[in-house]
């Protein structure tokens, strides 16, 4: 760490050597990185051409940035798509496709769920939290706020975790890693007992996506939708404005994205691109844009979620071995190490809340393949919480009938649907809203083929991955592959001090793949450690190198997936 002193030198002990895969040097002033991200929100914004409502902040941000026109999160819900960005990895091969894992929606209620418990996604040992590559390279981690992880992320991740968390508190020349959350865009602020934003748009200059119905209730939502992104602007202004004022812009990477699509029936919750494709613009400070790309430029490179944290820690020119760049499903599409682009974005769409699903789809961002694997369930599967939405009621009309039903237009099926087709097909250039099924239409013969070689690539996704989600019931893949075939999750082993052939004190758990954690005792934040010499804090290092019972540390371990251990007390002698 940054601020450290190697307790070997203190208790004159030969040196121990750094644990493979420690950190690069990096080769120039390393770039602090921010990420300003939203919920719940399409690409439904000036930058990408919806001017409905201003968004003046994002407009001049978009100036000096670089959009992406092709950025997917791997899933339509938060808690998935989030564990794809911490991770790297792709939530059905974790375990982590369902919405959610560790908590009961209270809307559907306990009795929904039947026999499955409550349980945690269990990543590879090889995978971390990517942010604790980060911090264990220097780089002061802050979240403000939310994780919503399919797992208990480890204390070794983030230096701050909360709604007060900043980069300002650092050390002294220290560069961040630090993510704000805006939670104004989310599904629920458009319910009716949301608080009301400005108004930013007239119920009647709302413009009605033909999927939709032209109601009441589908303009209100749309336009409480609509005002939400507006506010949200100016909370996106304020950030930008407070990095400045701390003289950072011209040192720090900017990231701006949602973690899903809109929060309105047919786009969360579902894999169309109403549900999967996001906004997201990055700017670069001066003198370090990425050959190829300039201010105010686009791109129509497909990026996935699982991509993300890999670019965090190409962009800090982190050697690849340390984060798995042979193991990880995301590949790095900025910095030093920016792998070649990828062809294809896979999604998923599992259990919400209590409601099953089951599909999947691979994109290139002009095509779109869906498989229906519960082709007996409608498009828009019942869930609770979306009832909240008065519309949604309006939709359930228009599929089952009677007094409040409207005669449905032919863009309206799928939201009107009572059986899904096995597969769908897309072009989203001709069909922005993915409402023409292509499959049994008469295709030429070059088109045909880029739509088959889309499935195939899809086909072989599933059977690569090792697809979690085809494992029914739910319950019997927590048991029998999550818990190993244990009636019960799985436990980190606590930690141990070992004294090596030269006399070097390390760290060490018996369970692969564990982070270790470790504070002086009576300190009140933990580090991680990354082998090599345990370190401690300047402050104390006067008086215990002088003390003749050596010095304490609080030490836990903590795999992804498992319960940590419990925090042991361990004393360099």
């Amino acid at each position: 760490m940054l601020s450290s002193l190697s307790l070997l030198s203190l208790v004159a002990l030969a040196q121990g050597s750094v644990a493979p895969g420690a950190p690069a040097t990096p080769t120039r002033a390393p770039l602090n990185i921010l990420w300003l991200t939203v919920e719940d929100m399409s690409p439904w914004i000036g930058p990408y051409g919806d001017t409905t409502v201003p968004t003046p902040h994002l407009d001049a941000f978009a100036r000096e940035a670089v959009r992406y026109d092709n950025a997917f999160a791997s899933s339509p819900v938060c808690a998935p798509a989030r564990t794809a960005l911490i991770t790297g990895m792709y939530p059905t091969r974790i375990g982590a496709m369902h919405m959610r894992t560790r908590s009961r929606s209270a809307a559907a209620g306990d009795d929904a769920y039947g026999d499955l418990p409550l349980y945690e996604a269990v990543p590879p040992s090889f995978v971390r939290c990517f942010p604790e590559h980060l911090r264990a390279a220097g780089y002061y981690t802050t979240n403000n706020s939310k994780t919503d992880y399919q797992f208990v992320a480890p204390a070794t991740v983030w230096d701050e975790s909360s709604g007060r968390a900043h980069y300002r508190g650092r050390p002294a020349g220290a560069p961040f890693f630090a993510v704000f959350n805006h939670v104004g865009t989310h599904e629920s602020q458009a319910f009716p007992d949301a608080r009301k934003r400005p108004g930013a748009v007239a119920l009647e200059g709302v413009p009605v996506p033909p999927i939709y119905p032209d109601t009441p209730a589908v303009r209100d939502a749309l336009q409480r939708t609509y005002n939400n992104i507006a506010a949200m602007d100016t909370w996106f202004g304020e950030r930008l404005a407070e990095l400045d004022a701390a003289g950072l812009a011209a040192s720090t990477v900017v990231f701006f994205f949602s973690d899903h699509g809109v929060g309105l029936p047919r786009g969360k919750r579902s894999l169309y691109g109403t549900g999967t494709r996001v906004p997201l613009l990055v700017r670069f400070p001066p003198g370090r844009w990425p050959e190829g790309l300039a201010p105010g430029g686009h791109t129509d490179r497909v990026v996935s979620f699982v991509d993300f944290g890999p670019t965090a820690l190409s962009l800090a020119e982190l050697a690849p071995d340390l984060w798995s760049a042979e193991q990880l499903d995301g590949r790095a599409f900025l910095g030093p190490c920016a792998a070649p682009p990828r062809e294809v974005a896979f999604l998923h769409a599992d259990r919400f809340d209590a409601a099953m699903d089951c599909a999947r789809a691979a994109t290139d961002g002009t095509r779109l393949v869906l498989h229906n694997l519960l082709p007996e369930a409608p498009h828009l599967i019942a869930n609770k919480y979306r009832e909240n939405l008065p519309m949604t009621a309006e939709l359930y009309a228009l599929r089952d009938g009677g007094a409040r039903a409207w005669a449905r237009t032919p863009a309206q099926w799928q939201v009107g649907s009572t059986r899904r087709p096995p597969v769908e097909w897309y072009d989203n250039r001709a069909d922005p809203w993915e409402v023409v099924n292509l499959v049994d239409q008469s295709l030429g013969a070059a088109e045909r083929k880029r739509f088959e070689a889309l499935e195939a690539a899809l086909v072989q996704w599933v059977a690569d991955t090792g697809d979690l989600g085809l494992i029914e019931p739910e319950a019997a893949m927590v048991r029998d592959v999550l818990w190993g075939g244990e009636g019960e999750q799985p436990a980190t082993a606590a930690p141990t001090l070992r004294i090596g052939a030269d006399g070097a004190p390390s760290f060490a758990c018996a369970t692969a793949g564990a982070s270790i954690g470790y504070r002086p005792l009576g300190a009140q934040s933990w580090r991680g450690y990354v082998g090599g010499a345990i370190e401690v804090e300047r402050g104390a290092a006067a008086a215990w190198a002088t003390s003749p019972e050596g010095p304490t540390f609080e030490v836990f371990a903590h795999r992804l997936g498992y319960r940590p251990s419990e925090v042991v007390t361990l004393r360099v002698h």
